[in-house]
């Protein structure tokens, strides 16, 4: 399998979840092993920023990319989960705002744009990252972990308490990618949030360009949003969504499991990191014969 970008650029103008600001967003090509950049042309010098783990230092509400200089490109995980989807391996991501726009909440648009920018296979080989031994995060109300499996699969579960909107049976979801599909599975699912929090989150400076367009908004037992649900368990499929997109950030594919409880940006982002650091934990693996690739990475899905 070799590795992908995107043949021509694209742009889209959106608002930003969390700041408000409105924001125009350009993917463009890059070279091979170059990675996922983004580029603040807002900015005196256009810093660009190189996607990883350890740059993830803000995880309020969403992930964020916060380098030495105090460099911010916010809540990425949406864009980033897309480019899971399709197996983007290097493009760079300008954007005139310190976030990504929010869209329709999901990565249903993220995926439109690189379907319009016409994604290519490159002349190098796509490195995947193999799991070879469990690997876990665990705090006191929440836990997250990899495990070696010969594919791509995510199992998260969450708990709301006894919330109405929040039925036990809608509470869980398994993907395996080698048999369901990202595109009708996962990416239309979008952002929620209660009513009785939007207060809080505006006084800290978050959730300043949310509305009804771009996320699900509980109040007591009622869904506001028009039309209600995409899914009957859209709320943990978003979750599911958002980890896809958090563990994306470590630049490849992982073959294996993940799973977790309550998972959220900031333990995902320590499962990165605690993964990183345990090199014995993992492996770098290329395919020469694409026959040999597992099933949950024969694209497009």
């Amino acid at each position: 399998m070799h590795q992908r970008s995107i043949k021509n650029p694209i742009s889209v103008i959106g608002v930003g979840l969390h700041s408000g600001c409105r924001v125009s967003l350009t993917l463009k090509p890059a070279k091979a092993d170059q990675g996922i950049t983004f580029v603040r042309t807002d900015l005196p010098n256009t810093p660009a920023i190189q996607c990883h783990p350890f740059l993830i230092n803000d995880t309020r509400l969403s992930s964020t990319l916060v380098d030495e200089a105090g460099v911010r490109v916010g809540t990425i995980e949406h864009l980033m989960s897309a480019f899971a989807c399709y197996g983007i391996d290097n493009i760079i991501v300008e954007l005139s705002a310190p976030e990504i726009p929010i869209m329709d909440g999901s990565s249903n648009s993220f995926l439109y744009l690189l379907s319009q920018a016409e994604i290519i296979d490159q002349n190098a080989k796509k490195k995947y990252i193999r799991i070879k031994e469990p690997i876990e995060v665990v705090e006191p109300d929440k836990w997250v972990k990899f495990t070696p499996f010969d594919g791509y699969k995510v199992k998260l579960s969450i708990d709301f308490g006894n919330h109405p909107l929040f039925k036990p049976e809608n509470n869980s979801c398994e993907i395996d990618f080698s048999k369901q599909s990202y595109v009708d599975e996962i990416s239309r699912a979008r952002t929620f949030c209660f009513v009785r929090d939007i207060e809080s989150m505006r006084n800290n400076g978050l959730g300043l360009g949310g509305n009804l367009n771009n996320a699900l908004v509980l109040d007591g037992d009622a869904i506001l949003n028009e039309g209600g649900l995409r899914f009957d368990d859209e709320f943990v499929r978003h979750k599911i969504l958002d980890a896809i997109g958090d563990l994306y950030i470590v630049g490849h594919q992982v073959i294996g499991g993940f799973e977790g409880y309550k998972s959220g940006h900031a333990v995902n982002n320590k499962l990165l990191r605690k993964l990183l650091s345990h090199p014995d934990s993992w492996e770098y693996v290329t395919y020469d014969d694409p026959e040999e690739v597992p099933q949950s990475f024969h694209y497009v899905r």
